[in-house]
């Protein structure tokens, strides 16, 4: 869900997701709330015609969230660009429910680098009846444009990350990597994005150390009014238990301003050692003032 290191966890429908489903509303109803009452837009355009012809100049948002995949595009130059997101999970070893809130914060300093600092600063677990309070990984990182592109033809990127706190919350199904390197392409066809990226991740169990390597594809459509809907295939190897975690993930996004998107969605889990069901919701915020002059 638009961290580019860390996978993005999501919860199982039933039982415990009281809290979340009633946060995806109060999203959706904000992006309800947030249209303006007259204004016009074309089917092709992502954001409403009024918005646009309002704030011609306002500096345009890049969410990486809520897909697994990542643009291979960098955030506006200069820029801090936000990425804040809930979710939950429940029916793992390691816990009962587990509810986390996440950040991602972007600031490109140039058209070809960008650095990257994604987070978990709140998490809340159960096992066996005993909640427990903590703190998820941080990892920090930087993503280079390699070869730009434009509409058909593909941008490339990479990025490297690490570790550089571990946190005390458990971890879910696929783990979480110590160090990290994506390559991303991103491109516009016939009305259609895609995002696709190539994970290698170095991953811990004890003093054990493995690969593990990941596929992530997302394809995204313009609905017309501000929103848009995404649709996304993903799988990663489990070095250390045997199969893949492959799901299929969907979901809804509004630009509410070329600054501000909302999105919301849910994941289906295709292996047994996926989670099965998943949910998801947060919003993209680009800060309207430059850190420093062009």
């Amino acid at each position: 869900m638009g961290n580019p290191f860390r996978l993005r966890r999501g919860i199982r429908l039933p039982g415990h997701c009281s809290n979340l489903a009633l946060l995806i509303f109060v999203l959706f109803a904000l992006m309800i709330a947030a249209r303006p009452a007259g204004g016009q837009s074309q089917p092709s355009s992502p954001q409403p015609a009024a918005q646009q012809d309002e704030h011609p100049d306002e500096p345009e948002a890049n969410p990486g969230r809520p897909t697994v995949s990542n643009p291979a595009t960098l955030a506006p130059v200069g820029y801090l660009q936000f990425e804040t997101g809930t979710l939950g999970a429940t029916g793992s070893a390691e816990f009962s429910t587990y509810y986390e809130f996440n950040e991602v914060i972007k600031l490109a300093v140039s058209r070809r680098i960008e650095f990257i600092e994604a987070s978990a600063p709140a998490v809340h677990s159960t096992l066996n009846g005993i909640s427990a309070n903590g703190s998820g990984e941080v990892f920090l990182g930087a993503q280079v444009v390699l070869l730009p592109g434009e509409g058909a033809k593909p941008t490339l990127s990479a990025s490297y990350s690490r570790r550089v706190y571990g946190g005390n919350a458990p971890d879910l199904d696929v783990g979480s990597p110590l160090n990290s390197s994506i390559l991303y392409a991103s491109a516009d066809v016939k009305g259609f994005h895609y995002d696709a990226n190539a994970a290698f991740n170095e991953v811990l169990e004890g003093p054990v150390r493995r690969l593990q390597f990941g596929q992530t594809l997302s394809i995204s459509h313009p609905l017309g009014r501000g929103f848009g809907v995404s649709g996304e295939i993903w799988r990663f190897t489990q070095p250390f238990q045997p199969g893949n975690a492959i799901g299929n993930l969907w979901a809804i996004s509004y630009a509410a301003r070329r600054n501000l998107v909302f999105d919301a969605g849910f994941e289906k889990g295709l292996t047994g050692t996926s989670t099965h069901w998943e949910a998801f919701a947060g919003l993209t915020y680009l800060l309207p003032h430059r850190l420093w002059g062009r």
